[in-house]
Formats: structure tokens, C-alpha cells, sequence
């Protein structure tokens, strides 16, 4: 049995971008980003997005978004100095969950060089159980609805 090969997604499957320089440091060994660096990027274009929107505090938000599943592809190579186009959707929003997706796209690219998600469970602060989203979340995320 042969498996088809996942095609990358397009950057008119995201429904808005943060731009995210590479770095020096970011090269690994073999002269491309290396994967850790992925999920680096996943992270900040959410945290990122959620500060932009007034949705989160650092050090002061009532909920915090956990992370309890990950995940990543890979269809093409990135590296300093690419600039990186972080594609950022969201595929599902549960009552205190969210599903984002992140396409990384290098440079002008139509194609993602990297396609990610993570699921954050968002718990209060103090007892780490899980809360649910509050109607202002609620309504921001729906807005990156895949």
C-alpha cells in the first residue's frame, strides 16, 4: 500500500500572519533551522497574537493556556536568515480548549515550509484546574476559525 504525501497548506488557508526573523542561532549542524526551533516559533506567534489582543498577561491573567498536545510536519527547509511568515488559525475551540494551527512560511513563499498545531487547555492560574473561556476569548478566537 503506498501513502500520499500531505501537500502543504497555502497562506490563504491562515487567517492572520506575525512576521518572526530568524536568528544566527537558529542553524543547527547541518545549515538548516532545526526543529526546535518550530515550536519555538508555534509558541510565540499564539503568545504573541493573545498579547497583541489585550488576551493575556503575563503575570497577571486569571487563566493560563497549558499545553498538553503537539505536533509538527516539515515540507521544506528554513534557516537564518529567512524571514518567517507565522500563519495562525484556529481549528477548535472547546470549553476551556483551543486547537491553533500554525503554518510557517519562509520568506514570500506561497507554501508552508512547516505546519504545526498545539492544544492549550486553559486552567486557572492558582489551581491549574481547567476554566472555561470567558464571552471576549470566546469571540476573539472565533474570529480564527479555520
Amino acid at each position: 500500500m503506498t501513502s500520499k504525501r500531505m501537500q502543504p497548506a497555502k497562506r490563504a488557508d491562515y487567517k492572520t500572519f506575525r512576521t518572526l526573523p530568524t536568528r544566527w542561532m537558529d542553524n543547527d549542524i547541518y545549515g538548516h533551522m532545526n526543529n526546535v526551533v518550530h515550536y519555538s516559533l508555534f509558541d510565540t506567534a499564539v503568545n504573541g497574537w493573545l498579547l497583541d489582543k489585550g488576551l493575556l498577561d503575563l503575570s497577571a491573567s486569571a487563566r493560563i493556556g497549558l499545553v498538553v498536545e503537539t505536533g509538527c510536519r516539515y515540507f521544506a527547509e528554513m534557516g537564518f536568515p529567512d524571514i518567517v511568515h507565522a500563519g495562525l488559525r484556529v481549528a477548535s475551540l472547546g470549553n476551556s480548549s483551543v486547537r491553533y494551527e500554525v503554518g510557517l512560511f519562509r520568506n514570500g513563499e506561497d507554501s508552508a515550509s512547516a505546519e504545526g498545531f498545539f492544544i492549550h487547555v486553559y486552567v486557572d492560574r492558582r489551581t491549574r484546574r481547567p476554566a472555561p473561556h470567558d464571552e471576549a476569548f470566546r469571540t476573539a478566537l472565533s474570529g480564527l476559525m479555520a
